[in-house]
């Protein structure tokens, strides 16, 4: 309670200090002031702003560089105001006492701080991270230039309760808060430099570089929620409780969880899956597009990605095209006539296979002469490709058109289905005579 009664009398003090000097030509002076260079600097930014095109200004320039000069334009109007009240201010203090002008000090230095804080914030893309480090870091400055940061301090330190041998006051749960979510901005963003770094980087593989740059994620998120911790003076020994209660939630509550974590590890470890490969789990087959910590991501090449659990890549069967190599095989099936010679057939389908170029040539097409079927020879053209990862129907499509025109140009023919259906009439019963 002290430090809320210190806050209020150094808040009435401030106030009865403003109420008494309204009677004073000064102050109105100051304010004739502001609003003279407030409208000067209001007009002056908008017509900055309409006459300069920042789009086609900043055309190519560095993505950071842009963000600066965009946020420098939408400041010019406060920039003037602050150079014009300086300069007023400059005037006011030859011409009397400093607190005859002190309302005017007050104005610029907020606007100031404004300015910097703004392309300071600028660069942060996140929109809620700027918007929380802009309006802590204007408010923190605002208190300072008015002269009640140490009261206000006071009064958040003031209401506090203690868990264990931990006291959580206002003051430090704001201080944490704000902190940490700085942190984890600066450690993700971190992060993904690494990640990026590591994708270009052509002697690592796929999946070394993915699981190099998630244990580099966690050890600097890990690092930056320490680093919070121990500068808002809270002891990481008095945690214990916590980390014991965490211990049991994720003994009961968060298996799937750490499951799907671990096993998302182990496959970035042993490479069973990466990035790119072509893979079939359940019904499902697509291409591998990214690993997270919890799940994969999985292209189906329609629309649609699956979110696969890392779990279900360890404790069930997964079909992976390019594990050991990028080849793979594709099979196509069709049906001639009874006509047709078989093994003119089988020649025929594999030159025009080798026709598509997306067919491998090394190992050659092969076409199997399956069965005798009811109105059909059937046959299996097998071949092989080397960019699955391109599409499956995008080359099955070509080898089906490349084995219609073939069969066209040789007089193959594709028989259709033939029934026969017979339909036999039944004769009616006698009917009994009616009786006279």
């Amino acid at each position: 309670m002290n430090g809320l009664q210190n806050l209020a009398t150094h808040t009435i003090a401030a106030l009865q200090g403003l109420l008494s000097d309204l009677s004073s030509f000064w102050l109105i002076v100051q304010f004739i002031v502001l609003l003279a260079t407030g409208t000067i600097g209001a007009i002056s930014g908008a017509m900055v702003r309409k006459r300069v095109d920042i789009t086609s200004l900043t055309m190519g320039w560095p993505p950071m560089l842009r963000v600066l000069t965009r946020t420098f334009l939408d400041s010019v109007g406060t920039i003037v105001f602050i150079l014009l009240a300086l300069i007023a201010r400059t005037v006011m203090l030859s011409l009397t006492w400093p607190s005859q002008s002190y309302l005017v000090g007050v104005a610029v230095s907020l606007a100031t701080a404004w300015v910097v804080i703004a392309l300071v914030a600028g660069l942060i893309r996140n929109q809620f991270v700027h918007r929380v480090v802009a309006i802590a870091a204007w408010t923190f400055a605002a208190l300072d230039i008015l002269g009640l940061r140490s009261a206000v301090r006071e009064a958040l330190d003031s209401y506090a309760v203690v868990i264990g041998g931990l006291r959580l006051s206002a003051l430090v749960v704001i201080k944490a808060a704000i902190l940490l979510l700085i942190a984890m901005w600066v450690a993700n963003t971190v992060s993904d430099f690494v990640e990026r770094r590591l994708r270009s980087v052509t002697d690592l593989t796929p999946s070394v570089q993915v699981l190099i740059g998630k244990v580099a994620r966690i050890l600097f998120i890990a690092l930056a929620i320490v680093i919070v911790l121990s500068s808002v003076g809270i002891d990481l020994s008095a945690l214990a409780f916590f980390s014991g209660a965490i211990g049991v939630g994720l003994g009961f509550g968060l298996q799937k969880i750490v499951s799907n974590f671990i096993s998302g590890i182990i496959l970035l470890a042993d490479k069973s899956i990466k990035p790119g490969d072509v893979i079939t789990i359940g019904d499902q087959v697509g291409w591998v597009t990214n690993m997270g910590a919890r799940y994969t991501s999985v292209d189906t090449r329609d629309g649609r990605e699956i979110l696969v659990p890392n779990e279900d890549f360890v404790t069930q069967q997964v079909i992976n095209w390019s594990y050991s190599n990028n080849r793979m095989m594709l099979k196509s099936t069709f049906g001639v006539s009874y006509d047709s010679d078989p093994h003119h057939v089988r020649k025929v389908a594999v030159a025009a296979a080798l026709r598509v170029p997306r067919v491998l040539h090394d190992p050659e097409p092969v076409c199997y002469f399956e069965e005798f079927g009811d109105s059909s020879l059937n046959f299996s053209l097998r071949y092989w490709i080397a960019d699955p990862d391109n599409g499956i129907i995008t080359v099955r499509a070509p080898v089906m058109l490349a084995l219609w025109d073939a069969f066209k140009e040789e007089g193959i023919e594709i028989p259709y289905p033939v029934r026969d259906v017979r339909i036999t009439r039944q004769a009616a019963p006698d009917t009994p005579q009616k009786r006279s």
